[in-house]
């Protein structure tokens, strides 16, 4: 008796594989169609980048922001050394600032992973960068020997006048009690607008740095920021992207995230943030189940685009 070999050929075990092909057949030229496709294709790439593509405007900096409104980034600076700014009262993971975190139902996730990114604004934005100048202000000394409530009166008055003054302006601002409030903020701006303060808060003692972190909160608390996004259509309902800060990979990915901000109930719910996160986690434990989802996982044979797709593979297997 003989034993006929196994074979371990795929074609062997693929009988439509192994088949062989009894159809029309036509010469291909595999270069000339990879030519013709660069061609066409970096063709279309260009026409369209022309037409269609986001503005290349250079980074947003510190400094930008000093000189395009110094009435902004010194109303920012006080509202930082106040503890009024966005990211003073933000809470976890930069702070513990009571009854700032967004929950999910009684639970408070935000808190969960704790204060993990400290940020004292008043020292991170302000007394931290003048520190780190040759000659610091003496107004630094008589900030650091108040209290806070002596800050927070100096900072409120300061703004206050800051809101009065024409254009905002500091230097329209009129003499009253702001202990170094003025001092302090017109050395900040000083030092912003020399390109100084842009290296101390990004580099933090190291070399090489990808921590965008300090410089965006600080931007974000001010208005000249958001400004800059709203007039390039860029906020939430205008539907817009751009590259991020460092230049790396744009942010198309989020584009359903922020779909999510313009729909109830997340629009108008104080708990946003949680809840398009968690909702987009649960999208994706969906799409990751969805071939163990009875039903579900059935949905092609029902919907059988595929098969249009792949019509010519069908054709000939029912015709075979």
């Amino acid at each position: 008796m003989t034993i006929a070999p196994v074979s371990t050929s795929w074609r062997a075990r693929n009988d439509i594989a192994s088949r062989p092909w009894s159809g029309t057949t036509r010469e291909y030229d595999l270069f000339k169609e990879l030519a013709v496709g660069l061609v066409v294709v970096g063709l279309l790439v260009l026409g369209l980048s022309a037409v269609f593509s986001s503005p290349d405007d250079p980074s947003v900096t510190i400094k930008s922001w000093a000189v395009a409104q110094p009435a902004d980034f010194v109303a920012t600076a006080t509202a930082e050394l106040g503890g009024t700014s966005h990211t003073a009262g933000y809470g976890p993971p930069y702070n513990s600032t009571p009854d700032a975190t967004q929950k999910l139902g009684p639970i408070d996730l935000q808190s969960l992973s704790g204060v993990r990114l400290p940020i004292d604004a008043a020292n991170e934005f302000v007394i931290g960068p003048l520190q780190t100048l040759p000659t610091p202000p003496a107004a630094i000394d008589e900030w650091s020997k108040a209290s806070d409530a002596q800050h927070a009166a100096w900072t409120a008055a300061y703004t206050d006048a800051l809101s009065k003054a024409p254009d905002n302006d500091p230097a329209k601002v009129p003499p009253a009690e702001y202990g170094p409030v003025p001092a302090l903020t017109r050395a900040l701006l000083a030092m912003a607008q020399q390109g100084t303060l842009d290296p101390v808060l990004s580099a933090k003692g190291s070399f090489y740095n990808t921590d965008y972190k300090a410089s965006i909160l600080f931007l974000g608390d001010g208005t000249y920021f958001p400004g800059l996004a709203d007039s390039q259509h860029l906020t939430g309902d205008q539907w817009g992207m751009m590259n991020e800060t460092g230049n790396y990979p744009g942010q198309s990915w989020l584009w359903f995230f922020s779909a999510l901000y313009q729909v109830e109930p997340f629009k108008s719910s104080p708990n946003a943030d949680v809840l398009v996160v968690f909702s987009m986690v649960m999208l994706t434990l969906l799409l990751t189940l969805v071939p163990f989802i009875p039903g579900l996982r059935s949905l092609p044979r029902g919907i059988p685009v595929h098969r249009l797709i792949w019509r010519d593979y069908y054709k000939h297997r029912s015709a075979s």
